[in-house]
């Protein structure tokens, strides 16, 4: 199967394309697309929006701008602005990778020594990095929305509608349920079940596709409650 066969099958065949995958794994293909969807999202913003802007727009939401005088708020903004750049350039390039190795060695630990499958950490990176290619439709959507959006509103953690929080007011929203509504994304529940598809497959079939779904997804519920019980507190 060629490169864009793959990408393909992921979308529309994935248990095809990850059976191909787990026989010949590969991972410089399916990173580099990663990497280069992030870096276009974050240096979009910047380009667009400006880290300024950004740093101004995560105070307003976050509530704190409310505590600040015009004075106070201008210089946290300048304050914040080039540490805000320079994390965002960072981010576009190793923000994809780290997530993908996290998740890569969460599902090493998931298949080996918990379902007792033997499969290789090669393997296993490779399978997410492909999986994560239907995130790309994230990436597509975005950046229409930033060049066509308002400035002052636009949130850079939740840009796109895949999820209820987009459509709330982070302002006037209770931080819980903003966090617990931002969470639930339906982009990142494709992903999941991709992956479990994809480490199934690598199995050779050995573990069920909703064995290894349901072990992610009730991680992924964990992170998603502990977020939102953190920021009702916090």
């Amino acid at each position: 199967m060629s490169a864009l066969s793959r990408f393909i099958g992921v979308f529309i065949s994935p248990g095809e394309t990850f059976t191909y995958i787990a026989g010949k794994p590969d991972i410089l293909f399916p990173l580099i697309v990663a990497i280069a969807g992030s870096a276009v999202v974050i240096e979009t913003l910047l380009w667009k929006i400006g880290a300024a802007q950004l740093v101004r727009n995560s105070l307003v939401t976050s509530g704190r701008a409310a505590s600040m005088s015009a004075e106070q708020l201008e210089q946290a903004v300048r304050t914040a602005t080039p540490f805000t750049a320079i994390i965002m350039h960072i981010s576009a390039v190793l923000g994809a990778p780290i997530f993908l190795l996290i998740m890569a060695g969460i599902g090493l630990l998931f298949l080996n020594p918990i379902l007792g499958a033997q499969v290789n950490f090669k393997g296993v990176f490779s399978t997410t990095c492909y999986a994560s290619l239907v995130r790309t439709v994230g990436v597509v959507m975005a950046i229409p929305l930033i060049f066509m959006g308002d400035a002052e509103h636009i949130n850079p953690q939740n840009p796109i509608p895949t999820n209820p929080g987009f459509f709330l007011d982070p302002s006037s929203t209770s931080k819980g349920l903003y966090s617990l509504a931002a969470s639930v994304d339906v982009l990142t529940l494709w992903f999941l079940i991709v992956l479990a598809i994809g480490l199934s497959r690598l199995t050779g079939g050995k573990t069920k596709t909703t064995t290894v779904f349901f072990m992610f997804f009730g991680l992924w519920m964990v992170w998603v409650l502990g977020r939102a019980a953190i920021a009702a507190i916090f």
